[in-house]
């Protein structure tokens, strides 16, 4: 009985899908919709700080001071856990995982993370650290490092939203944030990984539409147990499969492929490709440092990412190339 199930029960799963996944529209009226809650345009993208951030060195965890552990991580597939420093600031910290063949996450994430607010997408403050000084019941000690999250007074999470329905479906910002995805090899698209967050300001409350969940990405894509952070698989992995017409389809082999699914357009693939095209060769070199890769590796994905933004560039129609 239970190798039948195992044999059948991908096929069930297989029709079952399609029919279980929300149909793709907007969630308000045209009219309505506040681009700015999931994309800001950025007037100075060449100038930003990839290295610290939307959020500055100012707010960086102190790699030389101890941490108070608070509790263990209790979800997702990376090991981690909550810890407080010395000015009582409360940290997220996610650790690579103890499987070596699935990929670091921690790095990813702070990497995607810098790219993704440098083109005007919002992100929480992320930053990494290859170790730290850990006190727990048990004492003091050196302890792996990782993504860490800064829990901020003025950043409210409230809860998840959903790639096919919300505000921005269809809008160039939400079509081009997938294309930027596609290019990182994103391939965990799944709603549990995006936050609505309320940011407090001087003016009142705001709502940032977030993309917080980025460590599954620069490797392959997949749908079970994809590599992430191998730039041996990710060099080798193609970024746009074909194009039918006005439509791209891109080699994506993970989760809810229908938001991809003869949706995107050649227009969309170009606007993400302008954006990440206005970073210099430092501000890439920048957001690998603070994702504490090596020197050689970064080149690596970078020389693959820059590849793809010139490939999506090169969508560009002959009547808008001019």
């Amino acid at each position: 009985m239970t190798r039948m199930f195992i044999q059948v029960f991908p096929a069930v799963l297989a029709l079952y899908w399609p029919f279980c996944t929300p149909e793709l529209r907007p969630s308000q009226p045209p009219g309505l919709v506040h681009l700015e809650e999931l994309w800001e345009r950025p007037d100075d993208i060449g100038e930003r700080d990839l290295f610290s951030g939307p959020w500055g060195s100012e707010l960086a965890p102190p790699d030389d001071e101890p941490y108070q552990f608070v509790k263990p991580k209790t979800s997702g597939v990376n090991p981690g856990m909550t810890v407080t420093d010395r000015q009582g600031r409360k940290w997220s910290v996610k650790q690579a995982s103890h499987d070596p063949d699935s990929g670091d996450e921690g790095p990813v994430e702070v990497v995607l993370s810098r790219l993704l607010s440098a083109v005007g997408y919002h992100q929480p403050p992320v930053y990494y650290l290859k170790s730290f000084t850990l006190e727990d019941p048990f004492g003091s000690r050196t302890a792996p490092g990782g993504r860490f999250r800064l829990t901020l007074p003025s950043l409210k999470d409230r809860g998840t939203w959903s790639w096919q329905q919300n505000p921005f479906v269809g809008t160039k910002p939400y079509q081009g944030l997938l294309v930027i995805l596609m290019m990182f090899n994103s391939s965990d698209l799944k709603n549990s990984n995006n936050t609505l967050y309320e940011l407090r300001t001087e003016q009142g409350p705001r709502r940032l539409f977030v993309v917080r969940d980025l460590g599954m990405a620069l490797g392959n894509t997949g749908r079970f147990k994809p590599m992430r952070g191998d730039p041996e698989l990710f060099e080798k992995e193609p970024f746009i499969e074909g194009v039918d017409g006005d439509l791209v389809r891109f080699n994506y082999r993970g989760w809810h492929q229908e938001l991809l699914d003869r949706r995107i357009t050649r227009d969309d693939v170009v606007w993400a490709g302008e954006l990440l095209g206005q970073l210099r060769i430092d501000q890439w070199r920048d957001a690998f440092c603070a994702g504490g890769y090596d020197t050689v590796t970064a080149e690596r994905f970078i020389h693959r990412l820059l590849a793809k933004v010139a490939e999506g560039r090169a969508l560009r129609s002959p009547i808008a190339g001019g």
